[in-house]
């Protein structure tokens, strides 16, 4: 008998013994419900905020047991799939959608909950809700959708004489050149074997700039990433990793480090996503980051791409709902994004998401954030995250390939063919 079966046992039993009791008192007692948690927010404030949501939950359910499990991104994606290969999917778990998620639901590993948020779904951004959509069923709802974009710190451009963020890509080298000169690290980069996701994110939106959208549909569609295109955003990159332009240990570091050296003040720069806002300060000596100092701008342009200045890379994050979770675990999914209160709660208490409730947008002033917000909206093209866009398989050797790239064991050319290699299943 397996555990989840053991304890779905117990628990019936301890619903009969409360109702044959509440019989006595002639009351009826709800049955005891207990189901699985997995999330990331492993800093405070996210830590604080996600503990504080589930007990609220609980104490208005005093039926319902959450067992909240949080771990950094990449630990908490190995435990998933480590769930999932053994056939016992968690309950309630953090999800990218795309290809991963669709593999999930050709395995039977996660279920549609189509009929249980008929209520809330038309209250719900419609970018946000496809990121958990496969073939036109919900797996999932979502809590934050943002974009990718570059994180400075104004008094470290100051210091090197840079009055704006970069508007172009041979803008930012210069920059980067200006920085080397004064002595301060340019960017803060993760090469950590597991987190070269975060390299990955420079090339893609390169790719996204210079193949433009067809070009990013075409090599996701059909699995050939061998265009030039996608080899001129390599080179565009390793102009940048010649120049040096890391903090000293980078290829050991990992994402929490990555915001950290960026929080801490150590580094003028990174490509990050939404939540840096917030990450940068949680992962700070001080926990309180670089505090007004802190600037976004959208990533450079590249000149003579087919990319628009409204194309974006980015991508946002939900829970999906596992094969076994009870009716129970959809209805505190439906709390934690789509209760008024609790989505106020993600924004101010700083949790760096931009959430996917229609009408939350009037929530958020602060003016990085408010930034963000406006390229979301003023968006054309929205490239989501490569590695997880991708099957699993695909998305590994995208970030293994940049990984290479970056440590010099890849020619730009090279990875178009590493990754198409992969996909084409040669």
């Amino acid at each position: 008998m397996t555990k989840r079966r053991q304890r779905a046992g117990l628990l019936m039993a301890a619903g009969v013994s409360a109702m044959m009791l509440a019989g006595t008192v002639g009351t009826v007692a709800q049955d005891p419900v207990e189901f699985d948690l997995y999330d990331l927010h492993n800093l405070d404030p996210g830590m604080t905020f996600i503990k504080d949501t589930v007990d609220s939950y609980m104490a208005a359910h005093p039926n319902v047991k959450i067992n909240l499990t949080v771990l950094e991104n990449t630990a908490l994606k190995e435990k998933i799939s480590t769930e999932m290969q053994s056939g016992n999917p968690p309950d309630l778990f953090q999800s990218w959608g795309g290809g991963t998620l669709a593999q999930q639901v050709a395995a039977g590993l996660v279920q549609p909950i189509d009929d249980q948020i008929a209520d809330v779904k038309d209250n719900i951004n419609a970018a946000g809700l496809s990121m958990a959509n496969v073939d036109g069923k919900q797996y999932g709802l979502p809590y934050n959708l943002g974009v990718v974009g570059l994180w400075y710190n104004k008094d470290l451009f100051q210091q090197a004489g840079i009055s704006a963020p970069p508007a172009t890509w041979d803008e930012l080298l210069a920059d980067v050149q200006a920085l080397k000169d004064k002595g301060i690290v340019p960017i803060s980069l993760a090469a950590e074997a597991a987190n070269t996701w975060t390299a990955m994110f420079w090339w893609a939106y390169l790719s996204t700039r210079i193949c433009g959208a067809d070009g990013m549909n075409t090599a996701i569609a059909t699995g050939d990433w061998t265009a030039d295109c996608f080899v001129k955003a390599g080179e565009a990159f390793k102009q940048l990793i010649d120049l040096q332009p890391f903090q000293p240990g980078f290829q050991a570091a990992i994402h929490d480090a990555q915001e950290g050296e960026f929080g801490n003040g150590k580094a003028a720069m990174m490509l990050q996503g939404q939540w840096a806002a917030s990450a940068q300060a949680s992962n700070s000596e001080s926990t309180t980051g670089i505090g007004d100092a802190l600037g976004w701008a959208p990533f450079p342009m590249v000149e003579g791409g087919a990319g628009l200045p409204t194309d974006v890379f980015g991508g946002g994050d939900n829970f999906a709902v596992g094969r076994d979770a009870p009716k129970e675990a959809v209805d505190f999914l439906k709390y934690l994004t789509t209760d008024e209160t609790v989505v106020k709660n993600w924004v101010e208490k700083g949790v760096g998401v931009l959430p996917t409730l229609n009408g939350s947008e009037s929530l958020i002033t602060d003016p990085n954030m408010t930034a963000i917000l406006q390229a979301r909206s003023d968006a054309t093209f929205a490239q989501g995250y490569l590695d997880q866009v991708t099957t699993p398989d695909i998305g590994q050797a995208i970030n293994d390939a940049i990984g290479g790239l970056v440590a010099g064991a890849l020619s730009p050319q090279e990875v178009t063919q590493a990754i198409t290699e992969v996909a084409k299943g040669k």
